[in-house]
């Protein structure tokens, strides 16, 4: 125990250390504000008559006189106007103002207009005398104005100190940052990349290219200047560069869009100059800009004006990729999510020559991405990838990736030896749906207004034939919603047909029709299926030619961003009278799937109010069950139609017979 006790002490007593550390400490300001301190302490003692570090005490030149007087003048320096001297006792300072303390040493100055018979005195009362000559030197003089202009230089050591820490050297401002990447340390290669085989191939004649220029050289080919990677995010632009790296051989220079701009103008451009100075120098060479439509934006697209630096920067990008000067053995690859606000000059062949589009991962190749991202993952024996890939649409794959991960830490929060199905089902749920929302207090009423508008969804999914499959029904709030109906598709769909809208859009108004049909009434929580369903029908009147009234007409909504300035809003193509009958047919479409959705859980009540009773229960059912309950009512209905027509043909045939007997009997009466 004691050895303990000793132990805490120590830690204790090096915790309370840490404090008093030298400029490269933890705690490095700790040395620059004592040194400050101290000056500013030796100045403001300076400046005290009497002080510590004050010297001898001024007194008047009255009392001087006295004292040589009195006999208590033991020796005097003259320099110029000041004299200096030593009393024979020590006298107090200030007696008639009760003044304790006493001085042996002093300061005194001669008056402006002389004192002929100082001299005199002095020789008088035999007062040592020695005389310097004037010197313009003054040490107070030099303290009082060096101190405000040291504390001054620290604090500008400091700034320069600081800023060279983020890299920021004043002296190395315009110094480009892309970074050479080493090869032994780059191990990402094309097999790390699942899919993509039209990107992987484009790139790997970029590499060709670069390392064995004399086969096309012999044909007349020259190298492609640039190379722009386009996509949404997520989808593998950063790891494609990557795997370029590794694949190349060839020195490989990175850096960011946002890299190039600083608050000085002119700097970016003279970054973009010193890059590809280097990569010049060890031609061939790769420079990979990422997020490049931070400097590649439209030139003369703001409200306020054009931003000098980026347009400058941007001009001298320009330049280097093909201007005068010719720009051989230096490939540039770019990537972006945004390729609309890119300058149109940037586009041109000849700066990029080759756009490579890089999509969301199809089913398949969301297999292989989970794949390579469970090599290091330990997945049980039940895991099925493919069912995995099939129930997520729509994924990227740093999605798959972040899906992965988010099993695994589910998996040892529950202390299992495995990754098991239910934790990447789990996952999924968090990464679609959003957390769980604790706390959440409904009440009973609310619970069953929330069973039942689910379960309106739920219903008009599973009975219309276009919808997709339901996958889960939950009313346990995640994220922003209080319930959700995951529906989950059968296979990819890159066409949609406008059966298939119309039966979405119906499931949309499942839960506003549940609600009137139930309760008699309406709540706030359809406002997002209300939002989505008028955005789907505008698109289907103006984009897509679905309806009616302008069946095979294509308006187009032109929805350009504000920011650009090329326009102030979203003028539209069509008069006011179209515009009308457009707001028209938008509602029909909208009536007419509330209708559908309406009709569709009206004859399917009994499985409506049986699976709210289960949502209420368990908060959560699977499609399959709701699938379950209304295959067995079709089939219960199948079966009592196909009895009530064999009883009303056996009737039939019963009625017939006694047609058949009366017609008998009158022909014998006749």
């Amino acid at each position: 125990m004691s050895e303990k006790k000793n132990q805490q002490q120590k830690n204790k007593d090096s915790k309370n250390n840490k404090g008093i550390q030298g400029p490269g400490g933890k705690h490095q300001y700790t040395f620059y504000w004592i040194v400050i301190a101290a000056l500013l302490g030796f100045w403001l003692f300076s400046s005290q008559s009497g002080g510590f570090l004050g010297g001898p005490p001024t007194i008047d030149y009255s009392e001087f006189r006295s004292q040589i007087k009195n006999d208590n003048v033991e020796k005097v320096t003259i320099r110029g106007e000041q004299i200096e001297g030593k009393l024979e006792q020590r006298t107090a300072l200030n007696a008639s103002q009760n003044d304790t303390t006493r001085y042996k040493s002093f300061i005194t100055y001669l008056p402006s207009f002389g004192d002929e018979k100082l001299m005199t005195m002095l020789e008088e009362h035999e007062v040592q005398v020695q005389t310097l000559p004037k010197s313009n030197f003054n040490w107070w003089t030099v303290l009082l104005w060096g101190i405000p202009l040291a504390f001054l230089v620290l604090i500008g050591l400091q700034f320069f100190r600081q800023m060279k820490m983020q890299g920021q050297n004043m002296f190395k401002i315009g110094e480009s940052k892309a970074k050479l990447q080493d090869a032994e340390k780059v191990d990402t290669t094309f097999d790390d990349v699942a899919g993509l085989k039209g990107a992987k191939t484009e790139l790997q004649e970029i590499i060709s290219f670069l390392k064995h220029p004399d086969k096309f050289d012999s044909l007349g080919g020259e190298i492609p200047k640039g190379v722009l990677m386009v996509g949404p995010p997520g989808t593998g632009k950063t790891l494609l560069a990557r795997a370029v790296a590794g694949e190349a051989g060839v020195p490989y220079f990175t850096i960011t869009g946002s890299d190039f701009m600083e608050m000085f103008v002119g700097v970016g451009a003279k970054r973009v100059r010193d890059m590809f100075e280097k990569a010049k120098e060890k031609s061939p060479a790769i420079i990979f800009i990422d997020e490049i439509d931070s400097i590649g934006r439209k030139r003369g697209a703001g409200l306020g004006g054009g931003h000098d630096e980026r347009e400058q920067t941007l001009n001298q990008l320009l330049s280097e990729l093909d201007g005068f000067e010719p720009n051989a053995g230096v490939v540039v690859m770019g990537a972006t999510n945004r390729p609309d606000i890119l300058d149109k000059a940037l586009l041109r062949p000849g700066r990029f020559d080759r756009q490579i589009t890089v999509h969301l991962p199809t089913q398949e190749h969301r297999e292989q991405i989970l794949e390579i991202h469970a090599k290091n993952k330990k997945l049980s024996d039940q895991v099925d990838l493919e069912e995995i890939a099939r129930s997520t649409p729509g994924f990227s794959g740093a999605d798959l990736h972040n899906l992965l991960n988010e099993a695994a830490l589910i998996a040892a929060r529950y202390k299992r030896k495995s990754i098991e199905q239910q934790d990447i089902d789990q996952a999924r749920d968090k990464v679609m749906m959003g957390l769980k929302r604790e706390g959440i207090r409904l009440s009973d009423h609310e619970k069953k207004l929330l069973a039942y508008h689910e379960a309106g969804h739920a219903i008009v999914a599973a009975v219309l034939p276009n919808a997709d499959p339901i996958h889960k029904v939950t009313v346990i709030p995640r994220g922003k919603a209080m319930g959700v109906t995951m529906q989950l598709p059968e296979k990819e769909k890159l066409l949609y047909e406008k059966k298939y809208m119309l039966d979405r859009m119906a499931v949309m108004m499942g839960g506003r029709a549940a609600e009137n049909l139930i309760f008699d009434t309406a709540t706030s929580g359809a406002e997002n299926d209300l939002k989505q369903i008028r955005t789907l029908a505008r698109k289907m009147v103006l984009d897509w030619g679905m309806s009616e009234e302008f069946n095979n007409i294509a308006f187009g909504s032109q929805r350009e961003q504000v920011f650009l300035g090329e326009q102030m809003g979203n003028p539209k193509e069509y008069s006011e009278d179209t515009a009308q009958k457009v707001d028209q047919e938008v509602k029909r479409i909208l009536v007419q799937a509330y209708d559908r959705a309406m009709e569709t859980i009206t004859e399917n009540r009994e499985i409506l109010d049986r699976l709210a009773d289960e949502l209420i229960e368990h908060e959560e059912v699977p499609g399959k069950k709701v699938m379950e309950w209304l295959n067995g009512s079709l089939d219960k209905d199948k079966d009592g139609t196909q009895e009530e027509a064999e009883e009303s043909e056996a009737k039939a045939t019963e009625t017939d017979k006694g047609n058949t007997e009366e017609e008998d009997n009158s022909s014998e009466e006749e």
